[in-house]
């Protein structure tokens, strides 16, 4: 059930569910006592910190930079040193506290300190609701690109277009670190110009020149580019081989020269000579394509590639003549033009080992119009959502009618309501009529429009997420923001863009947040095509996803690391993410689902068999896999690898941070290197550990990252799996702090799976941050307890958890400004 959080009643569990039901390092919390028949108390915390934590955590040695003189039992009631209390509560659930060389806590204590701890924190929570602080908020370039396209209908990528954005609390929607500079400015607005004119349908002054470089594997040997007998795109037909596809928008209708590089097999594959292009001129519609080159592909391959290098210092001629290829241009996925070309292209520098013949780089040139064409006004999506109206026998130069401005004003009116999340008024419009009047002295009238959507596209009320406080509310006062508001944090949590024409008519009409009305809805998005916003921007940031494309592998350590198998093991996480996010499937289905997405090749690479074909598919995998869940995946084994070997280190940080939520402290300024070798004997990475772990200061942190990633050492820095590493055995046994021993990535599934209620703390923490665009606070972590413990009821499904973020007082409130001088987040539109 969804409860809505209420400014009189925030969200809040009894007591009888604060008893949690997944055994944390073999203790269930349950209500025990410190004695048989009595309660524990604040005073029995008290006496049991002190017995405990006094020895390390005083104000002489002060361990961990705190001492238990600077906390007190009666903090919590207060709201005092919450942060330290959430801190307590961590470590001593995760059993990090006391340390293994400490006397530890009975199943009795352990189990009574941490009920006291969480309910105490909670209880506070319920009588001091805080949804946090909420800095004004930027959209970033990715919900910006989505924001425009919904707005305008118009199916054009433009986040590469604008500058990056900085990462806060490992995601870059965080608005503490959204600003915006003098070249954020300037590149919004040349960019607003140029989609504004696109969306208008305003016939450009030129043609212009879009440029595609085809995804290729670096020069191998020197020996020229590489190409593959693998159909490249799925925008290309089932039968091609190579060559690529990229999304164009015609501007207008006209004739267009589609063009394409091939590869030389030189050593010099940058060169871009006139001999080695091939083009075709057509007619496009307007709006939106998708263009490609490839060769044919049959059963068997017909190309003969020859083998012409001889060593270094002496070169043969090819043994045969070249033959003719056929090279198909594509428009949309069907073939529109073919061309005959050599197998080879014989010149100078045709010195090197041949590849096949592919597709380097696509570029289509146009509009081109001559001077004296009268070009039709496109008829688009875009043009359709824009021109709700359009006025009669109107040319550049003629004076401006009322019946133009009556149509400008419609409109801007209906742009402005969509582009500002909320009803718009005579003082939103007025500004941007006074810009579309100027620009009617030299434009005609749709040019004009253009000019005002412009600016339309870089205004406050459209860069910002805007939440202004209710008139009248004392300072401090939380308050439920408007269920416009609410729509417009939905549409930006679960698409990363603008609520769309039914979010907006239930908020106006008050009732989105009711909560059937409120799940239908949540189901409804996460169906929709723009739920792929969640997979691009969460899961590609939580997962690291994002970095793959530039993470590079040693090529000569690891050359069947190809851009193909790149695209195979992103592609396998996005569609198990894309999955489990579609079919409601649990979170738990991350950490050990005996299921994957693989390809012909990306099964090879695991040493799987008896798949076949470049589509990925669903595969059911088996105890002897060696893979299941995030951490078989090769992606992850991947991009938390050096570039030339594994790293231990890395993985298990990346387990603590993204699957347990227990980062480790970053490490001091001169922490030294591994150690490769020892007397020219180079180590495994256990021994390197080992070494390393021999310093005090390095070992407090490593004794809980490194059995993790030792767990892993089976899989190499690309995760293919392996048995031996510098000539000896890998060694994959490993134990935890607690004592607790397991082996290989079986044994850490049953590590993850014993602290699997710490994994959904882990997700939820992460996927508030997302939703929230802002990093989380010792006073959030209530609420997080309260979303795991309302998800828990379903089975701990994907959408329970986003319902319970969409749900709780930190998604729903704010708080009006306590002093004077903490300004109102707020932009002036105008």
């Amino acid at each position: 059930m969804i409860s809505c959080f209420s400014p009189k009643l925030a969200l809040k569990p009894s007591l009888a569910l604060i008893v949690v039901a997944v055994t944390l390092f073999g203790v269930s919390y349950t209500v025990l006592s410190a004695e048989p028949g009595t309660a524990f108390t604040a005073k029995d915390a008290d006496r049991l910190l002190y017995d405990r934590c006094e020895d390390c955590h005083n104000d002489y040695i002060f361990d961990g930079n705190w001492s238990i003189e600077d906390i007190d039992v009666k903090d919590i009631a207060q709201g005092h040193n919450l942060k330290q209390w959430e801190a307590i509560l961590k470590s001593v659930s995760m059993g990090d506290m006391p340390p293994s060389d400490k006397k530890p806590l009975t199943a009795q204590e352990k189990a009574s300190l941490l009920q006291w701890l969480e309910t105490s924190l909670d209880d506070y929570s319920e009588t001091h609701p805080n949804p946090g602080r909420a800095t004004l908020r930027r959209l970033n370039r990715h919900e910006y690109a989505n924001s425009v396209r919904d707005l305008l209908a118009l199916d054009v990528d433009i986040a590469d277009a604008l500058p990056g954005d900085d990462s806060g609390y490992g995601f870059d929607n965080n608005a503490d670190v959204l600003s915006m500079s003098t070249t954020h400015l300037e590149r919004y607005l040349y960019v607003a110009g140029k989609v504004s004119k696109l969306a208008a349908g305003v016939t450009p002054a030129s043609a212009t020149k879009i440029t595609y470089v085809v995804p290729k594997d670096g020069s191998v040997k020197n020996s020229g580019i590489p190409s593959f007998d693998l159909r490249m795109s799925d925008d290309l037909p089932l039968d091609s081989r190579g060559g690529g596809s990229f999304s164009f928008y015609a501007p207008v209708t006209g004739q267009y020269e589609i063009a394409g590089y091939l590869n030389a097999n030189t050593n010099n594959e940058v060169d871009r000579l006139d001999a080695l292009r091939y083009s075709h001129s057509l007619t496009l519609s307007a709006g939106s394509h998708t263009i490609g080159m490839a060769f044919r592909k049959r059963l068997a391959l017909t190309e003969h590639v020859p083998k012409i290098r001889k060593g270094t210092d002496y070169v043969v001629l090819p043994d045969r003549a070249a033959i003719p290829l056929t090279l198909d241009f594509v428009v949309d996925g069907a073939r529109v033009h073919e061309v005959q070309v050599p197998s080879y292209h014989m010149s100078p520098r045709f010195s090197q080992a041949a590849f096949l013949r592919d597709v380097l780089e696509l570029e289509v040139i146009g509009p081109i119009l001559s001077e004296t064409q009268q070009v039709q006004p496109p008829d688009t999506p875009a043009t359709r959502q824009l021109f709700v109206c359009y006025p009669q026998n109107v040319t550049a130069g003629s004076p401006q009618t009322q019946e133009e401005t009556a149509c400008a004003s419609r409109i801007l009116s209906k742009l402005t309501s969509q582009a500002y999340r909320r009803p718009s008024t005579t003082d939103d419009v007025e500004p941007l009529l006074s810009v579309f009047s100027h620009a009617r002295e030299d434009l005609d009238f749709r040019g004009s429009i253009a000019t005002a959507l412009q600016a339309l596209l870089v205004s406050p009320g459209f860069l910002y997420l805007q939440e202004p406080a209710p008139a009248g509310l004392a300072p401090g006062t939380v308050y439920q923001i408007d269920d416009m508001a609410f729509a417009a944090r939905l549409a930006l949590f679960l698409w990363s863009s603008l609520p769309d024409q039914t979010l907006s008519d239930l908020a106006q009409r008050g009732t989105l947040r009711e909560p059937a009305v409120l799940r239908q809805q949540i189901q409804r998005m996460l169906r929709s095509d723009k739920a792929k916003a969640l997979v691009d921007n969460f899961a590609g940031q939580w997962l690291y996803l994002r970095n793959l494309p530039y993470h590079a592998p040693d090529v000569f350590e690891f050359p069947q690391f190809t851009v193909p198998l790149r695209q195979s093991i992103e592609g396998e996480t996005r569609l198990f993410f894309t999955r489990i996010l579609k079919d409601n499937r649990s979170i738990f289905d991350f950490l050990n689902a005996e299921y994957s997405y693989l390809n012909e090749q990306l099964a090879a690479h695991y040493g799987l068999t008896g798949i076949k074909g470049q589509a990925l598919r669903r595969v059911n995998l088996d105890a002897q896999s060696g893979r299941g869940g995030l951490l078989g995946q090769a992606s992850i084994l991947t991009l938390t690898s050096n570039p030339n070997h594994t790293s231990p280190v890395k993985r298990g940080k990346w387990i603590l941070d993204n699957l347990l939520a227990a980062s480790p402290p970053p490490p001091p300024p001169d922490v030294p290197a591994l150690v490769a070798e020892h007397d020219g004997v180079a180590l495994t990475a256990r021994e390197q550990l080992k070494r390393h772990r021999e310093d005090p200061v390095c070992a407090a942190c490593h004794k809980r990252m490194d059995p993790l990633g030792l767990a892993l050492e089976q899989y190499d820095a690309v995760g293919a799996f392996r048995t031996e590493y510098a000539n000896q055995p890998i060694d994959v046994s490993a134990q935890m702090p607690d004592g607790t021993q397991f082996e290989g990535l079986p044994g850490l599934h049953n590590i993850l799976w014993e602290r699997r209620e710490r994994f959904a703390i882990a997700f939820s923490e992460r996927l508030l941050t997302y939703a929230l665009g802002r990093g989380l606070e010792a006073y959030d972590q209530p609420t997080i307890r309260q979303i795991v413990k309302q998800a828990g009821k379903d089975g701990y499904q994907i959408h329970s958890i986003i319902e319970a973020v969409a749900t709780s007082i930190l998604f729903n409130a704010k708080h009006v400004p306590e002093t004077t001088n903490e300004k109102q987040q707020i932009v002036q539109i105008h």
